[in-house]
């Protein structure tokens, strides 16, 4: 599947990851990626695009694209442990994966989102995380 993260959207308040469609008249249509269904998102509903977030490390945020390629990697592109794992799991995953994780800024509950993101892009058949446009500026 040929998708970047930057059409990969979060809304809060509704669980799973949805690809944009168009825009409505009064917000936006998406696509969940687990089902395929089509919905209508209100224009006031918090909606994120995944290449927006950024985990909180003991140095510089690290992009949400950066921590899913350390993922991929660490998993052999499989997908990982449940969301619903135990919160001590899941913090020996972040362990393992991002060593420099910020302790105190990154909650059980930010990780369970990782996870289940990572979990259902992987189940999608995306394999990189990059943007296009990250790509391009590397190789400047």
């Amino acid at each position: 599947m040929t998708m970047e993260l930057k059409e990969i959207l979060a809304i809060s308040g509704q669980p799973g990851l949805y690809k944009y469609v168009a825009q409505s008249g009064r917000g936006i249509i998406v696509e969940a990626l687990l089902d395929g269904k089509r919905t209508h998102i209100p224009a006031s509903s918090k909606v994120s695009s995944l290449s927006e977030i950024a985990i909180y490390t003991e140095g510089e945020d690290l992009p949400l694209a950066d921590v899913f390629e350390k993922m991929y990697a660490y998993t052999g592109g499989k997908p990982t442990i449940s969301h619903k794992s135990e919160p001590a799991q899941m913090k020996e995953l972040m362990d393992q994966v991002l060593p420099e994780w910020d302790r105190d800024r990154v909650h059980v509950s930010d990780i369970k989102k990782l996870i289940s993101w990572f979990n259902i892009l992987v189940g999608c058949g995306m394999t990189e995380f990059k943007s296009s446009q990250e790509e391009e500026e590397k190789k400047e």
